[in-house]
């Protein structure tokens, strides 16, 4: 289960996908990083970050394409 505010859904995806879809881009991220086995069961998406300082960039990155 991934949650997140609609505060950091706003400026992560700067709403031009649906949440559901930003959370399906963050698993594509996290599993090109590492094994499946290695992702939380349940976070938040911000925690991502922590691992990853990359990770909004690489996403707000791959929306400016749409």
């Amino acid at each position: 289960m991934v949650t997140m505010k609609p505060s950091d859904y706003d400026r992560i995806s700067g709403q031009k996908i649906e949440p559901v879809e930003l959370v399906r881009r963050a698993f594509e991220f996290l599993l090109a990083r590492e094994r499946q086995e290695q992702i939380l069961a349940r976070f938040d998406l911000t925690v991502i970050s922590r691992y990853f300082a990359e990770f909004e960039q690489v996403m707000k990155r791959s929306l400016e394409k749409l």
